[in-house]
């Protein structure tokens, strides 16, 4: 089966996701933490070394993605898992992101270039960054909400934001599309120290909805995120593209750096 246009800008968009999601929290970090012996993600006030996420991304009945995504700040590398359902089949996708490159292997992707993976380099911002967001943000500084609840289970505080008729103003390039006034519902959830356990994000109008969720397993647990063998890399070129899609206009821009940074630039107003 062909890789169809769609499904390749569906995947592509778990790599921007992954690189800002914690872009997200409008927040700064403060070094001072609690503690708790109930808190199995706590961080005792030091950075992430690595995170494990659950991330999933719908919009309305267009587009729904799921992906296991492992992020290590320390190699500034990226791994997911994508999982693409369709209606009578799925598109599988392991993406990563390391070396200054991406690399997407599919399915089928052997019998479509000869390869198992296309690569094309890319430059990535430093990781570390979104780490000390992670490790406890300042609620107070998230902004421009008319409504504020606040909800506990266990070591997890969930701080649910809310406004209605909001105007969006998403940068040009994005791989989905955003009604542009809307209700928006922001939410983060902390551990018992502070650090984020989990993300949310639904944007709904009267004909729409696009929602993304990311919900943090596991810190610091041991990864090793390598590019994958040099002899069964392609690298991306025009004719591969259209080989794969049908088309060299609309994949490029989906994986430019400006398009990867545009999510982390989303506007309410």
């Amino acid at each position: 089966m062909a890789v169809s246009k769609r499904a390749g800008a569906i995947v592509l968009i778990v790599v921007a996701v992954a690189l800002t999601v914690t872009g997200i929290v409008i927040a700064a970090t403060d070094t001072n933490p609690g503690s708790s012996s109930t808190d199995n993600l706590a961080l005792n006030g030091y950075p992430p070394r690595t995170a494990d996420l659950a991330v999933s991304i719908t919009t309305g009945q267009t587009y729904s993605v799921n992906a296991d995504v492992t992020v290590n700040f320390v190699t500034n590398s990226v791994d997911a898992a994508v999982r693409v359902p369709f209606a009578f089949s799925s598109l599988n996708a392991d993406l990563r992101l390391t070396h200054r490159h991406l690399y997407a292997g599919l399915s089928n992707l052997q019998s479509i270039v000869g390869r198992s993976w296309i690569g094309t380099p890319m430059k990535m911002p430093s990781l570390y960054g979104y780490s000390l967001e992670l490790t406890k943000p300042d609620i107070s500084l998230i902004s421009g909400y008319t409504r504020k609840t606040v909800s506990t289970s266990g070591s997890i505080t969930t701080y649910n934001f809310y406004r209605d008729h909001t105007t969006i103003r998403a940068p040009a390039g994005l791989p989905v599309t955003l009604p542009t006034l809307a209700t928006v519902d922001f939410s983060i959830s902390v551990g018992s120290q502070g650090e984020v356990t989990g993300l949310g994000l639904t944007v709904t109008s009267k004909r729409s909805t696009a929602a993304i969720t990311v919900t943090v397993l596991s810190y610091n647990q041991p990864t090793a995120i390598v590019a994958p063998p040099a002899r069964d890399v392609v690298p991306v070129t025009r004719s591969i593209l259209k080989r794969l899609f049908g088309s060299t206009t609309s994949i490029p821009s989906l994986i430019s750096p400006r398009s990867v940074a545009a999510l982390g630039q989303i506007r309410l107003s």
